[in-house]
């Protein structure tokens, strides 16, 4: 008996991929060298960034514009006063500066702003005039120049004028003629 051998399964037929020669010579020592040099590369990036960490994080001026460039000085002090909150402020500040060109050069010449309170619920503009006469004239203006300065200024920002008149004489009590013992001219008078 003669025991044939079994055949054989067949398997499927897989396309011929055509084999890709291993790099010999020249082609070996290219690859090698662009292995070498992105090991380097990135031995040399870890070197930088811990360089760059020990002088304070790496950041160094370039030619772009970034945070740390210095600015113009319009542009940092409007910085600071919107960091800050002090915009109204500032407003009125610039109001007290341009006073003659808001309320015209006469009244200017008699009235002059004193200080402005910012509290939200008053937001007051106290002036001082240098006779009654303006004192009276400003106050009949009072609405209308309120209006112009939120026109200015923003709606809202100055409720009220507060008039001051002339102030009187300075009530200096320990001069040369002073009594020993006297409180002042009112105790003359007594």
């Amino acid at each position: 008996m003669t025991t044939d051998p079994l055949p054989e399964p067949s398997l499927p037929s897989v396309p011929s991929v055509p084999s890709v020669p291993e790099p010999s010579g020249v082609d070996l020592a290219r690859v090698a060298l662009r292995a070498a040099k992105e090991q380097a590369k990135a031995r040399g990036a870890a070197a930088q960034q811990k360089k760059q960490a020990r002088r304070g994080g790496g950041l160094r001026s370039g030619a772009r514009a970034d945070g740390r460039d210095p600015l113009p000085l319009g542009a940092a002090i409007n910085r600071l006063i919107t960091e800050r909150g002090w915009e109204t402020p500032a407003a009125v500040g610039g109001v007290m500066g341009r006073w003659p060109q808001i309320v015209g050069e006469d009244l200017a010449k008699h009235c002059v702003p004193l200080r402005y309170d910012e509290d939200p619920e008053e937001r007051v503009l106290t002036v001082q005039c240098d006779s009654t006469a303006w004192a009276t004239q400003l106050r009949l203006l009072a609405p209308r120049l309120v209006a112009r300065l939120n026109e200015d200024l923003g709606q809202g920002t100055v409720r009220v004028i507060k008039v001051l008149g002339p102030g009187g004489p300075r009530r200096g009590y320990g001069g040369p003629l002073r009594a020993p013992g006297s409180t002042g001219p009112g105790d003359t008078y007594g």
